[in-house]
């Protein structure tokens, strides 16, 4: 067998062979930027990135395609101690590094030769499978041939083994489970491979890119003990980030730590989390240029202009006070920070989260989780999210608030990534003393200036969207958009600030993914107190008898014990809301005063009339926006409607699920705690979501029709009917060029935020 004598034929495999910048070793080839990186994006980064890549083959950038597979599964909800990280990038910088972690190629290590780099490379060989056993061009695939559930099997094939896969599953070539490459495309990849993969650095930044660059990095890199401890805040929080300016479009940064100075190569500083002690006595904050693709579960872009520069002086270096010494990295301090960043000013904080509150909250679903269906079924599947006014009285206390309670603050990150699978007791304990010290400071602040309004919420200064945001759950992942979509959500979350910055370091700062169940346990749960503590705060704003049925509501059969603030409505805030009522559904009302207040800070993308949506196509979209109960059940989680008019321009429309549940105060029974008849579909203008579960094509005069049908569904049945005439499936031969329309539709409206889709989520139905 051919695979049994590779190294006969070839020679040893050398891990350090792309560790070399290697070149086209057989003649011209196709260049890697300009033939070659458009395809990979197009064709294999749709499932092949992040955390969640099959065999965690990471196919963004050429580091992660040298660096190949790893059968080991980062998403683990059983493991009792934390596993070694494994980000690209990161955790190693060579391949043969990458080696040693137990990373195996999918490109050939042997001697370069046509024929070496075709029969002892595992993605040529599984992309030729494909041209050899395309599959069906209609229909579903069989499921005998194709598990696309979301925990399957990985069969994570070396090469030695490829010839034995292909006799086993002669379908499962690549693309899995997509249609296969067409032909001029594959002969490119295909003659590039036999090339050696040859590859060049990008192009240098422009000289004027050099010099923002420079001037950030200066404004990071202060000496004052002020600007050192600024800096540490900004760094914590926009790690995360896709950075960019606007004058070089297309390129990402991202912020992170260097053992040397602006103007030097930097050297990272490679920790689990980001306040993780650095090791040297200090650390220089860098903007170092993402080579890799953007893709949507992951991204999320800054932009780094003169304004924003100018708003982070006058928050945290233009106020008068002092910073008398620096805080350690002892975890128990740098996982909380309240302790860590005290001497910084409440309300420079508080702004500087606002300020993009989408990016913030984002972070919460696309930071170090890129998905997780524990991690997310502690949230609603549609809420909306205000703030408290950082201008407000309720704000002014923060200090007061903050310096009672500092002993209670603790986060589940202090057991740094491996805890006890009891741990999360103990925070509860802690939440009930922070909510006890925070009811006692409000009911003493109690005043007629002081009970809660809507009007007193932020509204960003009436020009800022980030005021009001709307949160989409679609089961294992989720967004967030700006603005309050659809009439009424499921429920309501008021943040202010010690409850914001707890949930970035619960969720982001403090999260690893590599981390055992116990962490992600206490995790979990302490996000459900936190949730439950934003949905009082807004609950406040209800008259006091109002309050607890709405509660009840929320929590229908909830089980176990609750703290009296979580359970008691009247408990946590005693005092009567500072709005005056008139009808007999006083929550009603109050998401019509919400609306109000935020309507001029509202997306224009909600309203299908501000976005060249003629006006019979609005009549159906909207009604495509009111199907509720049984039919909105039997859609999809998240589906993409491409319209295609009659002048051939395509328009997209993302229609979104929203499973409505008694309660989501518990981590296991979900299904049975689902509400079928309650779920709700929302119509909404562009792309909302990275995984999309169903893809349907429909002509503009089909409109009536398809709306129709959806309003019609009643089983599953019904659905296969509607995909049968409007849905492109994973068979379609129109699969590849719509998928290509879609992201050239979605670049075109959303330039900075379009990012490849991730359609290992794709139903097969």
């Amino acid at each position: 067998m051919i695979s049994l004598h590779l190294d006969d034929r070839f020679g040893v495999a050398d891990p350090a062979r792309f560790d070399r910048l290697p070149v086209a070793a057989n003649g011209p080839s196709p260049d890697y930027w300009r033939d070659v990186r458009p395809l990979l994006d197009q064709r294999c980064v749709s499932c092949h990135a992040c955390y969640d890549a099959p065999c965690q083959l990471n196919l963004a950038s050429y580091a992660g395609l040298t660096r190949g597979a790893n059968p080991e599964v980062v998403y683990s909800s059983t493991r009792l101690l934390a596993a070694q990280p494994t980000r690209l990038g990161v955790d190693a910088q060579t391949t043969v590094a990458w080696r040693q972690m137990g990373f195996f190629p999918v490109l050939n290590e042997r001697q370069s030769t046509p024929e070496a780099n075709r029969t002892a490379g595992v993605m040529h060989r599984l992309l030729s499978l494909k041209q050899q056993n395309p599959g069906p061009e209609a229909g579903a695939l069989p499921e005998r041939d194709f598990d696309f559930s979301l925990d399957r099997t990985q069969v994570c094939v070396r090469a030695e083994g490829v010839d034995e896969y292909a006799r086993q599953h002669p379908q499962r070539g690549m693309p899995f489970g997509l249609p296969a490459l067409p032909a001029a495309e594959h002969a490119t990849l295909s003659k590039w491979l036999e090339a050696g993969a040859p590859y060049t650095p990008p192009a240098p930044l422009p000289a004027a890119i050099r010099a923002k660059v420079g001037e950030w990095e200066q404004f990071l890199n202060g000496d004052s003990l002020k600007e050192q401890l600024a800096a540490r805040y900004i760094y914590e929080h926009w790690y995360i980030g896709h950075l960019y300016f606007d004058e070089l479009p297309g390129v990402f940064f991202e912020l992170v730590r260097s053992r040397t100075p602006s103007g030097v190569p930097i050297e990272r500083v490679v920790t689990r989390r980001p306040y993780d002690d650095p090791g040297i006595e200090r650390v220089y904050y860098r903007l170092q240029r993402l080579e890799a693709t953007a893709v949507a579960k992951t991204h999320m872009p800054l932009k780094l202009d003169a304004e924003r520069l100018s708003r982070l002086r006058g928050w945290f270096l233009a106020p008068n006070y002092r910073v008398e010494q620096l805080p350690g990295y002892a975890a128990e301090v740098a996982s909380n920070p309240f302790v860590t960043f005290r001497a910084l000013p409440v309300e420079a904080r508080y702004r500087f989260m606002l300020d993009e509150a989408q990016f913030t909250l984002m972070g919460f679903m696309k930071g170090p989780v890129c998905r997780g269906q524990v991690a997310l079924n502690v949230i609603n599947d549609h809420f909306w999210v205000v703030f408290v006014n950082p201008d407000s009285k309720e704000n002014r206390l923060m200090d007061a608030m903050l310096d009672a309670a500092m002993p209670a603050l603790r986060l589940p990150a202090e057991h740094e990534s491996t805890a006890g699978l009891l741990a999360w007791r103990d925070y509860a304990t802690l939440e009930n003393r922070y909510l006890e010290s925070k009811s006692k400071v409000l009911a003493q602040s109690a005043s007629k200036d002081f009970l809660p309004h809507v009007n007193k919420l932020w509204n960003g200064e009436g020009r800022n969207p980030n005021a009001a945001l709307t949160v989409f759950r679609h089961f294992d992942s989720a967004s967030v958009v700006r603005g309050l979509a659809g009439e009424k959500p499921q429920t309501t979350l008021l943040l202010g600030y010690p409850l914001l910055e707890r949930m970035h370091y619960l969720l982001v700062a403090g999260f690893d993914v590599y981390g055992n169940l116990g962490h992600q346990v206490a995790t979990r749960l302490y996000m459900d107190f936190l949730r439950m503590e934003g949905e009082l705060n807004f609950l406040t704003l209800l008259p006091l008898q109002a309050r607890q049925p709405v509660l009840d509501h929320w929590y229908r059969g909830r089980n176990g014990a609750h703290s009296r603030y979580f359970s008691d409505a009247a408990a946590y805030f005693s005092q009567e809301s500072g709005m005056r009522f008139r009808s007999a559904k006083p929550l009603d009302e109050l998401y019509q005063a919400l609306l109000q207040r935020m309507a001029p800070v509202r997306e224009a993308s909600l309203d299908w009339a501000a976005n060249g949506w003629s006006r019979p196509e609005v009549v159906h979209l909207r009604r495509l926006g009111a199907v509720a109960g049984i039919a909105a059940s039997v859609m999809p989680e998240n589906s993409l409607l491409a319209v295609r008019r009659a002048d051939r321009s395509l328009h997209l429309v993302s229609l979104v699920r929203n499973s409505a549940h008694s309660n989501v105060a518990e981590i296991i029974r979900e299904s049975k705690r689902r509400l079928p008849e309650e779920d709700t579909l929302l119509a909404l203008d562009g792309v909302v979501g990275a995984y999309p579960n169903a893809i349907y094509a429909v002509d503009a005069a089909e409109l009536p029709n398809f709306t129709d049908l959806v309003a019609g569904l009643k089983r599953e049945d019904d659905l296969v009917r509607l995909t049968e005439r409007y849905g492109v499936r994973r068979s379609d031969p129109r699969f590849w060029p719509l998928s290509d329309a879609i992201h050239a539709e979605w670049r075109r409206i959303a330039p900075r935020e379009a990012a490849i889709l991730d359609y290992s989520r794709l139903e097969n139905r």
